[in-house]
């Protein structure tokens, strides 16, 4: 498998695997308005040539839009292989050649966030266990930090505070979101409009750096849903979904 990493000069013409269409797509748009700068940071997004889901996106975790303290490591933000590329050992080629990136640069490990059971929109954990990592913390209700150490004494990561035990003071729906995630762009104002029409109290902010994010009162930033200040899902929500959901309650 031949395998494309993203750059300044090659994003606006490659496709960006979760969302395969023009630029002129909001969800693209968005998207890889974001990854422009955070290529300047040190992003890495590498991609399967052949066309679909299959990628890895990682960064140094100090500039990772999640609530963790994990300095010296790559936090991988998104690794995905789906559809007819899954199966064929590409995941484990992507998780090699970040293994292999992170060495190279110096790196402590790798860590990301997952699940105690497989939730939509996180990685594996019964996949990133079997590739030796190992839990480094929890956060409610069912977040988990994983980590690989390059060096048996590096330190272990953790979830800031904020993110422990996710609550916010406002009644409703509250839905924090960032850009890091395409499919924001299109399904955020589609759940606004929705909720408006029918009366359902609903607010969405957008976590607009990197800083906000880091203190977010939650562990997943690309999409937290609260309901009366409770935490609800991180699951990208269509409109029939979110109607069900609010309907529930």
């Amino acid at each position: 498998m031949e395998y494309i990493l993203l750059t300044q000069e090659n994003l606006e013409r490659e496709h960006i695997c979760c969302a395969i269409s023009c630029n002129k797509d909001p969800q693209v748009a968005s998207k890889k308005a974001w990854l422009r700068d955070r290529l300047d940071e040190g992003l890495v997004f590498l991609k399967a040539a052949e066309r679909g889901k299959c990628f890895i996106e990682y960064l140094p975790a100090e500039y990772a839009w999640v609530p963790i303290e994990a300095a010296g490591y790559l936090y991988i933000d998104c690794f995905w292989v789906s559809g007819a590329l899954k199966g064929h050992g590409y995941a484990n080629d992507l998780m090699e050649r970040c293994i292999a990136d992170g060495k190279a640069q110096g790196r402590r490990g790798l860590c990301v966030i997952a699940s105690k059971k497989k939730q939509p929109f996180l990685s594996d954990p019964k996949y990133l266990t079997y590739k030796g990592f190992r839990l480094a913390d929890t956060a409610e209700p069912f977040f988990t930090l994983l980590y690989l150490p390059f060096d048996k004494n590096a330190p272990v990561p953790q979830f800031r505070p904020c993110a422990k035990t996710p609550h916010i003071d406002e009644s409703g729906f509250v839905l924090y979101y960032t850009a890091g995630c395409p499919y924001t762009a299109k399904y955020v104002p589609l759940i606004e409009s929705s909720a408006k029409n029918v009366g359902i109290p609903f607010k969405s902010i957008l976590l607009e750096n990197r800083e906000r994010a880091q203190n977010a009162p939650a562990a997943w930033t690309n999409y937290a849903l609260f309901y009366n200040g409770n935490y609800v899902t991180n699951e990208i929500l269509s409109e029939k979904k979110f109607l069900a959901l609010a309907a529930e309650r």
